[in-house]
């Protein structure tokens, strides 16, 4: 019926270390939602990874501890019923919007669960959160497709214990210093050093095994950051870019979510023919990772000569009030509740064109 409400599965929360990140944009699009088209049943992740089903909501929780769902019944099989609902033949959920940031979040992990339980979702499939959250897989498609890029190493655990001070011999020979410690698995730069000399790179890389099991190690460049939001799916369209003055010596944890002191300009002060070149790079980043639904592009444009670097591709940008991805679109034309139909008429039109493929054996 055309006035009946879609019924929209919010998950957010998770094991990964952007947990509190994920509870601030999940409680921001919460509260962004038009409730006459929509009706929310939120889906809490614990940091243990226990899973809370909440109940059906018309209007948005009032703080961010509520959304921690403590009076839930059913716990994690409850919740799983509600999500796989559909192959029971008990459909309560019409689409899915995952807010999980980080691992198990944006890596392709839930996105895959998402597809067992036949369900539309919101954003990048499996394939595209996986590479889009690999940062070593990630640039080896950049190069691929041609996109320049900063110079970089990478490597795992096993490979750092092994044979780590080859490994530094050469970050020192073919990056040099300063270089940032990144690592490869993970978003809203935790985690993330700027190594200056050697004990702080033996440091850094220690620091990054934390959160991860292989590390991504870049040359520094003096460059200003710009950002260019995406949204699509075979047709993605790009938001003007923004440029980000952090209020750290990098647009660190900090900088991004619990200073507010970071400056974003929007839109980005460049010459027109740069900023259509940049947009035209964050498409084809897109289309590198076969991405859909929504991402974020972030480059570099060197301070030197101008040349323009593609640094990474966020395939579950934050929604926080400080987040770029829908400021550039508020400043492209797209409203917040705009941007949230939109999102989810993408997941609903994907999913239909996949479901109407056949996968039985030939």
């Amino acid at each position: 019926m055309a006035n009946q409400k879609l019924t929209v599965g919010l998950v957010y929360g998770g094991k990964s270390g952007e947990h509190e990140v994920s509870l601030q944009t999940a409680y921001a699009v919460m509260n962004a939602f038009n409730y006459e088209k929509y009706e929310i049943i939120p889906f809490y992740i614990t940091k243990a990874g226990d899973w809370r089903r909440g109940t059906l909501l018309n209007a948005p929780l009032t703080t961010v501890e509520q959304l921690k769902l403590e009076h839930a019944e059913g716990g994690t099989k409850a919740a799983l019923d509600t999500l796989f609902g559909k192959l029971y033949g008990e459909q309560t959920l019409d689409v899915l919007f995952p807010l999980l940031h980080g691992t198990f979040g944006e890596d392709g992990t839930i996105q895959g669960l998402f597809e067992m339980a036949d369900m539309p979702y919101v954003g990048a499939g499996v394939l595209a959160s996986a590479a889009g959250m690999d940062k070593g897989v990630m640039k080896k498609l950049f190069e691929h497709a041609g996109l320049p890029q900063v110079k970089y190493c990478y490597f795992n655990s096993t490979q750092w214990v092994q044979t780590g001070h080859d490994l530094v011999r050469n970050i020192e020979t073919e990056l040099g210093y300063p270089c940032f410690v990144k690592p490869a698995n993970l978003g809203s730069s935790v985690g993330i050093s700027k190594a200056s000399n050697r004990e702080e790179l033996e440091k850094a890389v220690d620091l990054a095994l934390q959160f991860d099991l292989k590390v991504i190690v870049e040359e520094y460049v003096d460059a200003r950051e710009i950002e260019v939001s995406v949204l699509g799916n075979d047709e993605p369209i790009a938001s003007v870019p923004g440029e980000i003055v952090s209020s750290s010596d990098y647009y660190d944890y900090a900088a991004k979510y619990t200073d507010g002191q970071s400056e974003m300009l929007i839109p980005a002060p460049l010459d027109e023919e740069v900023a259509d070149r940049i947009r035209e790079s964050a498409l084809q980043a897109f289309r590198a990772l076969e991405g859909c639904g929504i991402s974020r592009a972030d480059f570099f444009v060197r301070r030197s000569d101008g040349h323009i670097l593609i640094n990474e591709v966020n395939t579950m940008p934050g929604f926080t009030p400080f987040s770029m991805y829908p400021l550039l679109w508020r400043e492209t034309g797209v409203s917040y509740v705009s941007l949230l139909d939109r999102m989810i008429a993408l997941a609903l039109e994907r999913y239909e064109r996949r479901s109407a493929l056949h996968y039985e054996n030939s």
